[in-house]
């Protein structure tokens, strides 16, 4: 019988990766990027030249490969396809915790 292991709730810190937080936060920026294009009915190929660069690059990010794609660069992808970005900064982290977390929330 296999043993079950609950997880972090990070994939990328569960398997290991570095900088784990920020590949979540890309990740979830990504998923982001595409429900907007979705939204609008968009091909890549025209969501590519409105966020400004190549299809390729589009499609490559949008499959999770997006090392060499700031989060500052996806968050402008999204405003570029019409969506608000609101940064937040909240509250205090709790005791438990020895740093801040960096998080994506997508409105309904």
């Amino acid at each position: 019988m296999e043993e079950i292991i609950k997880g972090s709730g990070n994939v990328y810190a569960d398997i290991g990766v570095p900088d784990a937080e920020s590949m979540l936060v890309k990740a979830q920026l990504a998923a982001a990027i595409r429900k907007a294009i979705a939204a609008k009915e968009l091909t890549q190929q025209r969501a590519a030249e409105i966020v400004g660069m190549t299809q390729p690059k589009l499609s490559h990010m949008l499959h999770g490969h997006f090392r060499g794609i700031s989060e500052a660069k996806m968050m402008a992808c999204l405003a570029r396809l019409g969506r608000d970005v609101k940064i937040v900064v909240g509250r205090n982290r709790p005791r438990r915790r020895t740093t801040g977390r960096v998080s994506v929330l997508q409105e309904a």
